[in-house]
């Protein structure tokens, strides 16, 4: 069996963390067996579909690096086929068109309340034999329900959960179509995935009671069944479930916050699945491992200290002219343009060793390219009377000097013992002066990274 895999995205709003990790699941599964993964943009949700959301859903997939080998595949280019499946399965006694008016369908679930029993379709236009029906009222257009088995249950062996069974007497007859002709989600999905020859199916375990629906529309329609593996959900800061409406962040958010998309990969896929010990590993080293075993049953918690350790590992062996680039991204944000992406690159090598993200990275080296402004009480702090002498000596050093980190701490060196200083009293005062700051890298190394010029005017207002 050739394995294809799907995510199918509902472009309602931004490719939130849940789905991201679902993607590189099925994505990994499907790269591990030799498979196809296919990219399905589900949006049937009408009033809430926007391009914008699919624009966003295509982007976070691009940035994580997970490709698809099919699609994007659009549902709503494909209302003929659900339609004419409908009509199959009417044709099979599996379905029916229903005239119940929304009005009576309250008044359905209010007196079923009163009774004291679950709230369900009662039938009223469901085909038996020796039953007759109501008389079909005029301009009412119907839906079409899924004509769900009484009696028996629907089982199925999940690849993450385990052996699953329901009774069909827990399951209400399934509207798949509506008045408008547009198919509900339940529907829609199976016959995506009989058409699509999907083999295995991976998504959050909120989708668990929608399955047995769909196994019985699959078996409705002699169709081959996919594979199941409902993962748990994660879960925020908060222990409540991560979602696009309670607030989670998207995809790209976390890009334009600094992220690495390699980082997020390896983090997303460590809340809910585990290759031993292992906490950091590559994209290739998952495809390697991911078989689909090893999949946690229980929730995982977010938790964003853990992907900045994550990001930090990432960042240090991310390649100097790339980070370059994306800290040039990230200073145009601030107004800040920068062209020499040489040099910005050589400032990366000395700085990303402190940083978390590109963004930390960014804020370190705006010094080099915008002003900065010292706080009174840095210099009051460091710029002490007894460097002043030093510092300015220095200065006049600096005008004729050869400007390389080994040029530069060697004028420091003569500085201190010619004013009979530390480097404690010295260095720190430079780095106020220059940087802003009083804590950088080893001085010589962050000085040589600026401009002669741009020194010598930093150090000038002492």
């Amino acid at each position: 069996m050739t394995v294809r895999t799907r995510i199918a995205p509902s472009p309602t709003g931004f490719l939130h963390l849940g789905t991201a990790r679902t993607a590189l699941y099925s994505w990994a599964y499907a790269r591990h067996h030799g498979g196809q993964f296919v990219l399905r943009i589900e949006d049937t949700d009408v009033a809430r579909s926007t391009q914008d959301s699919v624009n966003q859903i295509l982007k976070a997939m691009q940035w994580l690096g997970l490709g698809y080998d099919e699609g994007p595949i659009y549902q709503m280019e494909r209302l003929a086929r659900y339609r004419a499946v409908a009509e199959q399965l009417i044709a099979s006694g599996h379905a029916y068109r229903c005239y119940c008016t929304p009005e009576e369908l309250d008044a359905m679930r209010e007196a079923q309340r009163a009774r004291g029993e679950k709230t369900r379709y009662d039938g009223r236009w469901r085909p038996e034999p020796g039953k007759t029906l109501p008389t079909v009222p005029e301009g009412l257009p119907p839906v079409i329900r899924f004509k769900n088995p009484s009696d028996g249950d629907v089982s199925w062996n999940d690849l993450v959960k385990g052996p699953i069974s329901i009774s069909n007497t827990e399951i209400d007859d399934l509207i798949i179509v509506r008045p408008d002709g547009v198919p509900t989600y339940n529907f829609a999905v199976v016959v995506d995935d009989w058409d699509m020859k999907i083999s295995h199916v991976f998504r959050g375990d909120e989708h668990i009671n929608n399955t047995p629906w769909q196994i019985n529309i699959f078996g409705a329609l002699g169709a081959p069944l996919p594979r199941f593996g409902h993962h748990p959900i994660i879960l925020g800061e908060d222990g409540l479930k991560l979602s696009k409406r309670r607030g989670a962040v998207s995809v790209t958010a976390y890009e334009e916050a600094g992220y690495l998309p390699e980082a997020m990969c390896n983090y997303l896929a460590r809340l809910g699945w585990s290759h031993g010990d292992d906490e950091l590993f590559t994209r290739e080293q998952m495809v390697q491992w991911f078989d689909g075993s090893h999949l946690a049953k229980s929730p995982a918690q977010w938790d964003p200290a853990k992907l900045a350790w994550v990001n930090a590992h990432y960042l240090k062996l991310a390649d100097d002219t790339r980070l370059a680039k994306l800290v040039q991204q990230q200073l145009a944000t601030r107004g800040v343009v920068v062209m020499d992406l040489d040099h910005l690159a050589r400032a990366c090598a000395l700085f990303k060793d402190r940083c978390n993200t590109t963004v930390e990275l960014a804020d370190w080296l705006q010094m080099y390219f915008a002003p900065v402004s010292p706080s009174a009480a840095d210099i009051a702090a460091h710029v002490v009377e007894a460097a002043k002498p030093a510092i300015r000596a220095l200065r006049e050093q600096f005008t004729t000097l050869e400007w390389t980190k080994e040029a530069i701490a060697a004028a420091m060196k003569a500085a201190l013992t010619a004013h009979g200083l530390k480097m404690p009293q010295l260095a720190p005062a430079l780095r106020v002066l220059v940087c802003g700051r009083a804590q950088t890298p080893s001085i010589d190394a962050v000085l040589a990274l600026f401009s002669r010029d741009r020194v010598l005017e930093r150090l000038a207002r002492v």
